[in-house]
């Protein structure tokens, strides 16, 4: 499927105000670990180690991977990393470190997979400029494969029905590349068959023309998990957004609380109604795709669907039409969007709207 690079649809994606946040206390036990190199280099390939799907590249340069190979080799200390470990599976997520993690890989590949030419060191100061790993020094390989690289590993023990401080760790310690959207890192903490389902809701046609070019990050995706979150949880809703997201995302993991077959009855029904009865211009303020006004609708929709088909169709465009200029739906989605009341309120206007269209 076609990525759209500059994500213009979806960085015009936001809330018309700056959800509120609020300080969580966290008991989290973290303790450290040295790994050799060429153990790091194999629990990476044997996938123990896992470095999340949403990297956007490797970001570093030759001569920037070159010099942390040489510090290694030289003896020099070379910075930690840190990693979470998944309970369920045991891995361990890398949260950062991403670069110097495959920078080893690929010195060991014996590739440098940003060019894809052969991985010779370049650009330092010492004797081994133009070496690569095979051509080391039994000596030196040696030397290498038993550097220690030290890693902190966290885990979160308080409050134990999720792990958003990793969440929150994620975001303040990842320094691999440009910052990273919520919903990259709930793919990367939350893998699972609810993860792989919303990656397979995102490629319906009908939500295709309503949303727009695929999301490079993943905003898209974080709607369709918005959507059933508040769908199916929404009386449990508590601020702030992301947080209850993660919650839900997490809770639902391996698809416990709500079926495969569940979600996508609830999902496709009220995407496919929309995209041919009310059209692309659905959610929209002009080019801009507004997240509250999405919510609302979306679950108004699929609250009416649950009691069958919509038959009427130029009636629902009309109530669609009138909620939007409901003063109150309008102050609803357009003011402290992520406050309870006002997710409360905009749901129930929409589905009152929508409740006896024929």
């Amino acid at each position: 499927m076609k990525q759209n690079q500059d994500d213009k649809v979806s960085e015009g994606l936001r809330e018309k105000s700056e959800e509120e946040t609020f300080p969580i206390k966290y008991s989290i036990t973290s303790y450290g670990a040295d790994y050799p190199v060429d153990g790091l280099v194999k629990r990476i390939k044997n996938g123990s180690i896992f470095i999340p799907p949403f990297q956007r590249g490797f970001v570093w340069d030759l001569k920037k991977a070159s010099r942390f190979i040489e510090s290694l080799l030289l003896g020099l200390p070379v910075p930690g990393i840190f990693l979470s470990k998944d309970e369920e599976t045991q891995k361990l997520l890398v949260i950062d470190g991403q670069q110097r993690l495959l920078t080893l890989q690929y010195f060991y590949d014996g590739i440098f997979h940003k060019t894809g030419r052969e991985f010779a060191l370049k650009d330092i100061e010492s004797d081994y400029e133009g070496t690569t790993y095979k051509s080391l020094p039994e000596e030196d390989r040696r030397r290498l494969d038993d550097s220690i690289i030290h890693a902190t590993i966290v885990k979160q023990d308080e409050p134990s029905e999720d792990n958003s401080s990793v969440f929150h760790i994620f975001e303040r310690l990842n320094t691999g590349g440009a910052l990273l959207h919520p919903q990259e890192i709930r793919t990367a903490m939350y893998q699972g068959e609810f993860n792989d389902l919303i990656e397979q809701l995102n490629e319906n046609s009908s939500w295709r023309g309503l949303y727009g070019p695929v999301s490079s990050r993943m905003r898209d995706r974080e709607l369709i998990l918005r959507f059933l979150a508040l769908y199916f949880r929404g009386d449990k809703y508590t601020k702030p957004m992301k947080e209850f997201l993660n919650k839900y995302m997490a809770s639902n993991r391996h698809l416990q609380r709500q079926s495969a077959d569940q979600i996508r009855k609830v999902f496709f029904g009220s995407v496919e109604t929309i995209s041919k009865h009310i059209g692309s211009t659905a959610f929209r303020t002009k080019a801009t795709l507004i997240a509250a006004v999405y919510d609302a609708t979306m679950v108004g929709i699929a609250r009416r669907l649950a009691w069958g088909s919509i038959h009427d169709f130029e009636e629902l465009q009309k109530r669609y039409a009138d909620l939007l200029k409901d003063q109150r739906f309008m102050a609803a989605t357009t003011t402290h969007t992520s406050d309870e009341n006002n997710v409360a309120n905009r749901i129930a206007l929409a589905t009152d709207a929508f409740a006896d269209v024929k």
